[in-house]
């Protein structure tokens, strides 16, 4: 006999006459009504799946964040500068390592690639343990840099192809979602774990747990037996790649200098980090489809717009309403112009490239990040925090003009073009 009763379709209808639901039960009929409103969506229980494994490699990433430096200062006994060195290693091996990553997704697999970053994700956190003095710390942060690199570009190249290329946007978006809610709790375990060690171990295990779920996620691509040669960057990607690296000049800036610069008006700048960041992670999770449902133009335009807006407000060193109002306007900007630029990229790319431009595009981010570290540093120091905000808005006015060899003019007048086909989640 059945728990409760059928009414054809194998759930307890209501007027079916059967017999009511326990508590059990009824939590068990709101799984499958979440889930099926999932499958409504389009997005079966696999692409979750990825994305909660994208949670967990960087959420390991960002576990060791706040404690790294005062490891290699007071433990390893380093330099202020040796703890630059060490942190900014590790951009410098996730840049280089974008031109391996792309191509790794193509010829081997997008599961291949995603795997290859989390057990490099691993190996640094076992690094970290070991008794290898500042020459650990320097592997661990290079591994861990190689590792960003080939997980990011698996990740995204994957969940583009289950959700369909047609909705790349909304995929990237929950993609970002799981990404910035990643970085953002690791640093909050990291605290919570107390030591770097535990840190370091809690980076392992969320790799490994990352690792057994994609081991359950099947992947439909196939590589090509015999890829064509490709040249280094195709010509076509120069113009989406500085539009995306000026786009994200205003990051180091932001994490940066942001507290300090409000600091002087109220001191508000804990508070005003975290609407950004806030606003980021609940627009991209929400309004990530815009660019799929308008033309991406608009959004990206629509995107700088409020990005220059709240710089703009932020440099001026508005009290701490508005400090953390400009700060949430910037957040909710920057939510849309990667995925609208990568997403009417991703449409005009054949499959077995993907890997490869997403790789192209994550380097230029990780390019114009590093120099506009420096270049603000510098501009805050000769002429003070707010001229570095004024920097950022100002690369915004290159980002547009990039823009317009993303998207021309009549493009951005038309509405986007109707997918040809449709791929199938799960």
């Amino acid at each position: 006999m059945r728990d409760f009763a059928d009414d054809g379709t194998g759930c307890g209808g209501a007027g079916s006459g059967g017999y009511s639901l326990r508590p059990r039960q009824r939590g068990l009929k709101s799984m499958m009504l979440l889930m099926g409103l999932c499958a409504a969506q389009g997005f079966r229980a696999q692409f979750w799946f990825l994305i909660g494994a994208t949670f967990l490699g960087f959420l390991g990433i960002g576990t060791v964040l706040p404690s790294i430096a005062p490891h290699v200062r007071h433990d390893l006994g380093g330099s202020d500068q040796t703890v630059g060195f060490v942190i900014g290693s590790f951009s410098f091996i996730a840049l280089v390592s974008r031109l391996f990553s792309g191509p790794l997704a193509d010829r081997r697999g997008r599961k291949t690639a995603f795997l290859t970053g989390l057990f490099s994700c691993s190996v640094a956190g076992g690094i970290y343990l070991l008794p290898l003095g500042l020459p650990g710390a320097y592997l661990g942060r290079m591994l861990q840099g190689f590792g960003e690199a080939c997980l990011y570009t698996g990740a995204a190249a994957w969940v583009v192809e289950m959700a369909g290329v047609e909705r790349s946007g909304q995929a990237l978006g929950y993609l970002s979602s799981g990404i910035w809610g990643g970085i953002s709790a690791g640093p909050v375990v990291g605290q919570w774990l107390g030591t770097f060690e535990h840190a370091a171990m809690m980076q392992v295990a969320a790799a490994l747990a990352a690792c057994a779920i994609l081991f359950h996620i099947r992947e439909d691509y196939h590589p090509a037996e015999c890829p064509p040669r490709r040249r280094l960057m195709p010509a076509s990607l120069f113009a989406p790649g500085v539009a995306v690296g000026f786009v994200n000049v205003h990051y180091p800036v932001v994490t940066g200098f942001l507290i300090l610069h409000l600091a002087r008006y109220g001191n508000a700048g804990p508070a005003a980090f975290s609407a950004y960041a806030l606003a980021i992670l609940l627009s991209r999770f929400f309004l990530g489809g815009l660019p799929d449902r308008i033309n991406p133009g608009i959004t990206y335009y629509g995107g700088i717009a409020l990005m220059a807006l709240g710089l703009i407000a932020i440099a001026k060193g508005p009290g701490p309403a508005a400090a953390v109002l400009a700060a949430a306007l910037l957040g909710f900007g920057f939510s849309f112009p990667w995925s609208s630029v990568a997403s009417t990229v991703l449409r005009q790319t054949p499959d077995g490239e993907r890997g490869s431009v997403v790789g192209f595009l994550s380097a230029f981010y990780d390019l114009f990040v590093g120099v506009s570290s420096f270049a603000a540093g510098a501009v805050a120091k000769k002429f003070g925090y707010s001229a570095a905000f004024v920097m950022s808005a100002a690369a915004l006015a290159a980002a547009a003009v990039a823009g317009r060899y993303v998207f021309p003019e009549e493009d951005i007048a038309s509405p986007p073009e109707p997918a040809l086909e449709t791929t199938a989640v799960g």
